[in-house]
């Protein structure tokens, strides 16, 4: 029995060629979804939670980013290690403590001689089971959106072979790329960029391992103590109207200040910004350029000068294209009505005693009292530098928030107002190089 031979087309191609085409098309579209439905299943099932030495994290594959991996400590910053190339990152990010085991670290502090190794277990014991879980996740997402396509019973197992070979391929490249050097020099990002600086790089960790567990504990217990703090904020029910606002006081000059604010005000989905004064030292002209931060901000920031910041300093921070600053008037903001006034001294000099505030620091909260009665409604906030200033507004505004102690305190006045005084954001900076004797 002979075969027929294929017979040319009028353009010169044989009958043959479209029953191909048709073919690669189809094994193309076969490989679309295939690759659609594991890219599915990865992003529905590519997460777990587990415990990484004294925290809890969560472990995550996430596709793009051009490989390697990412530990993120929010609100404090992310560290990126380039360690492989891909199409999928994987990601640890920092949930809470785990204060049983931060407890027993506190209470022994030889138990961080092995911390290292903890970690190093735990991390490949979660990577291990995230790796599995995304891959059965990715084949059979490849499998049933095969199925749903091309509606046919052999079509779940190829896709699932194909999905299969991705998998592997992706992890050959993983494997060929890989860079153990890298895993010493990550790059950080927020207030973490100073971590080299603080401890040193990871290869000098051999000489100087002493030192690297002693910065090691600090560095578990304050970030411990961050998160303890946050499980400890009250909760409420968000609705509509709730308006979330950060208050932040005595900058000083802090470097890192900017980057943390901007950090929590991503981290916990801040609307406004409110400054109670005292971002510089000494109100100096090269001191400007440090509020220049502001205007990076992507939120409102509300500001009333404080008496380490001149005239000159005020006006800079009107110039931030997000800046609204107070003294002696008022503003409405995401539906508050809130004044403020600057503190009435210029003192870089500390010449001016917390316990002998003058009585220009209470004239001043008498001019903002002034100014809230000519009003037509009372507003539902107040802004001052010293808290000396909020006397004379006590039972005229449901809150009052100060700075200028730099302890953080928390007291309602003798007629109902509520008076919240920040901590110092920044310390003392330049300024606390002086005796402690000397006043703020």
């Amino acid at each position: 029995m002979s075969t027929r031979p294929s017979v040319p087309t009028e353009s010169g191609q044989s009958s043959g060629e479209p029953a191909t085409s048709r073919r690669v098309l189809r094994w193309a579209g076969r490989l679309g979804f295939a690759l659609v439905g594991a890219a599915l299943g990865v992003l529905l099932a590519g997460r777990i939670t587990a415990p990484i030495g004294p925290f809890v994290t969560t472990v995550s594959l996430t596709l793009g980013g051009g490989g390697g991996a990412e530990v993120s400590i929010p609100p404090l910053g992310a560290l990126s290690v380039d360690a492989f190339d891909g199409p999928v990152r994987v990601g640890v990010t920092l949930q809470r403590v785990d204060q049983a085991r931060i407890e027993a670290i506190v209470r022994d502090p030889t138990a961080l001689d092995g911390i290292g190794e903890e970690v190093a277990a735990d991390l490949q014991s979660a990577i291990i089971t995230l790796l599995i879980r995304s891959g059965l996740a990715a084949i059979a997402g490849a499998a049933v959106l095969s199925l749903l396509v091309f509606r046919h019973p052999r079509e779940p197992f190829i896709a699932a072979g194909l999905s299969v070979t991705i998998l592997l391929t992706t992890a050959g490249i993983a494997r060929v790329t890989w860079r153990p050097e890298a895993l010493t020099s990550p790059t950080y990002s927020g207030l973490l960029v100073n971590a080299n600086t603080l401890i040193g790089s990871a290869t000098d960790l051999a000489t100087k391992f002493d030192d690297y567990r002693r910065s090691l504990e600090k560095l578990v217990t304050n970030v411990s103590n961050l998160y303890a703090a946050v499980q400890t904020l009250p909760a409420f029910e968000e609705g509509a109207d709730t308006v979330r606002l950060l208050h932040v006081s005595d900058l000083h000059l802090n470097p890192t200040a900017s980057d943390l604010i901007a950090s929590i005000a991503d981290q916990f989905g801040v609307d406004a910004v409110i400054d109670t004064g005292d971002i510089t030292d000494f109100g100096s002209e090269p001191e400007t350029q440090y509020v220049d931060g502001i205007g990076d901000l992507d939120v409102p920031y509300l500001y009333v000068r404080g008496n380490h910041d001149s005239a000159r300093t005020e006006a800079t921070v009107a110039t931030q294209p997000n800046a609204i600053v107070l003294d002696g008037s008022g503003t409405t903001l995401l539906g508050l009505d809130i004044v403020g006034i600057g503190d009435p001294r210029f003192t870089p000099d500390q010449s001016t005693r917390d316990d002998e505030a003058g009585d220009e620091v209470v004239d001043a909260g008498e001019d903002l009292l002034a100014f809230i009665e000519d009003q037509p409604i009372r507003p539902d906030i107040a802004l001052v530098h010293d808290p000396v200033s909020a006397t004379p507004l006590d039972g005229e505004v449901p809150l009052v928030l100060a700075g200028h102690l730099h302890e953080r305190v928390t007291g309602e006045l003798d007629g109902g107002t509520l008076l919240l005084v920040q901590g110092s954001t920044g310390g003392a900076a330049f300024a606390g190089c002086r005796a402690r004797s000397r006043p703020r």
